[in-house]
């Protein structure tokens, strides 16, 4: 048990202490982590936003069931289990006659020339809410086979440019992160072997003397596990100071519009992707760029 701590021991020692008697190194491994996971990061919250925004959009974009004109509207308020039994339907907001003449009108700033304009003119409805855009179609179909249900219209072109939207936004941010991660760590992977090629012959004299691989290895393993760890945090400070710095910017030029804001739902799984990443490639560079050397 003694053993393992001195060994254990050893090896933070060890680590830390190549950190600092390479300083330049490390600081060029930090940088390059820091530099891809805020790059990273960025893509992601572009994505998220992204999403959102079209999340916004799906929201307002329903599908208009018209009810047939004989029936009162008790009648065709009755229909609303029927619609919300449909899949896919979030909710059903009933519009009467009345509510649909108040609504024509109030799009026109001329409210007097349609002071004639009756309110049986117009038919009960249901606004009807979807949950997943993709299959508005199908939620259209299914409207139309309630028998009370005379006309359903839905803006298709909007639904299906929102959905290709939304996949090509997805797409692009998971190949431009696996992009950026394996120049990450290509160029993590070169600077760590800089770094161990000036211990080149420590490391065969003690492949010489009976030093095991493992032995070797795990120094330089936590090395790159600190470093990871080191450009994870501050990537992950950085990152949050530019979101809020984009937020306010954002918010000053285009009021309409505003970022997400910086909930845990969004801050946490981006801090444990950090620091997930950040050791992946600080301990995966420190063990392929020492590979090499270990074979004498």
């Amino acid at each position: 048990m003694k053993v393992n701590r001195n060994r254990t021991f050893y090896y933070l020692k060890e680590g830390i202490s190549s950190i600092f008697a390479h300083s330049l190194m490390s600081f060029a491994s930090i940088c390059i982590i820091v530099a891809f996971l805020v790059i990273m990061g960025t893509f992601i919250l572009l994505a998220v936003n992204i999403n959102s925004l079209i999340g916004d959009l799906e929201s307002e974009n329903i599908v208009l069931a018209y009810v047939h004109e004989n029936l009162s509207e008790n009648d065709a308020r009755a229909l609303e289990p029927v619609i919300l039994a449909i899949p896919n339907v979030t909710s059903a907001v009933f519009i009467s006659r009345e509510e649909a003449l108040q609504s024509f009108i109030g799009r026109y700033d001329d409210t007097d020339r349609y002071d004639d304009v009756d309110a049986t003119w117009f038919r009960h409805r249901f606004a009807v809410y979807v949950s997943d855009v993709a299959q508005i179609a199908e939620t259209q179909n299914s409207l139309r086979y309630i028998r009370e249900i005379a006309t359903v219209n839905a803006n298709l072109a909007i639904a299906n440019g929102l959905v290709t939207f939304r996949t090509v936004v997805s797409w692009v941010s998971v190949i431009m992160v696996a992009v950026l991660l394996a120049i990450s760590l290509f160029i993590m992977q070169n600077t760590i072997k800089l770094a161990t090629f000036e211990r080149r012959e420590e490391i065969s004299i003690m492949k010489m003397v009976g030093a095991t691989n493992s032995f070797i290895r795990w120094p330089f393993i936590v090395e790159g596990f600190i470093l990871g760890l080191i450009g994870a945090l501050i990537a992950y400070g950085a990152t949050w100071s530019l979101y809020g710095l984009a937020s306010r910017s954002v918010i000053e030029f285009a009021g309409f519009f505003q970022l997400m804001p910086l909930s845990s739902n969004v801050s946490v799984p981006i801090f444990l992707l950090y620091t997930g990443i950040g050791f992946g490639v600080g301990v995966g560079g420190s063990g392929i760029a020492l590979n090499r050397y270990l074979k004498v």
